[in-house]
């Protein structure tokens, strides 16, 4: 049995570590969790995550949740993937800023565009301050690529990408030339069609068994 084990429910923002998974290749289980079932509120697995939420990963006896957290926590334990960006190295900080940068503004900035509020929010109450400043902050960043870091391909890249893709594959983020030159460099990664296409098998396994 593999000490790591994924949550998971195809597709949803376990999505993010699933594919994290694969480009830290170390051996991993997914145990499949049903939200038409209601299995994220079953007594089992509300002992793993009491939000009921995913994802939830399991390494040995360690629980983590949320997925930005996942992703910082595995490229830490596991750095000879060349993932994190190590404490003592002074890139670190503008590192762990993106890789929350992601749960923090990208996602509260194309919620609230999806689904607007009734009065409009000052701009100093909300977390991110607002879409178009969001964007083009993640957008400056990304150009300069090929990655958030440089040349180097680290987490922060799973959690911004995963964000990116997912946002323009429901039009909620701009397909601006950033962010689509950003999106191709990511899916050429042989990681992701791995992850993706074992998503879309769990995505069947789950239909099939609703």
């Amino acid at each position: 049995m593999a000490q790591l084990t994924l949550y998971h429910a195809a597709p949803s923002r376990s999505s993010i570590v699933l594919w994290m998974l694969e480009e830290l290749g170390e051996p991993y289980d997914v145990k499949l969790i049903s939200f038409k079932k209601g299995e994220n509120r079953d007594p089992g697995f509300l002992a793993i995550n009491p939000m009921g939420k995913l994802p939830a990963l399991k390494h040995g006896d360690t629980v983590i949740t949320e997925a930005a957290a996942i992703c910082t926590y595995l490229a830490d334990e596991f750095p000879r993937a060349g993932l994190n960006v190590p404490i003592g190295d002074s890139r670190r900080g503008v590192y762990l800023k993106w890789l929350f940068f992601g749960p923090s503004c990208i996602e509260p900035a194309v919620t609230d565009r999806a689904f607007p509020r009734k009065e409009e929010v000052r701009r100093s109450m909300l977390g991110y301050g607002d879409f178009d400043t969001t964007m083009n902050v993640v957008a400056d960043a990304v150009a300069k690529g090929p990655w958030l870091m440089g040349e180097q391909f680290t987490a922060a890249d799973v959690v911004i990408g995963a964000h990116i893709r997912w946002g323009m594959a429901f039009n909620l983020i701009p397909a601006r030339a950033e962010f689509t030159a950003y999106a191709a460099r990511i899916a050429a990664r042989p990681a992701v069609r791995r992850a993706d296409a074992k998503d879309e098998r769990f995505k069947a396994e789950q239909e099939a068994g609703s």
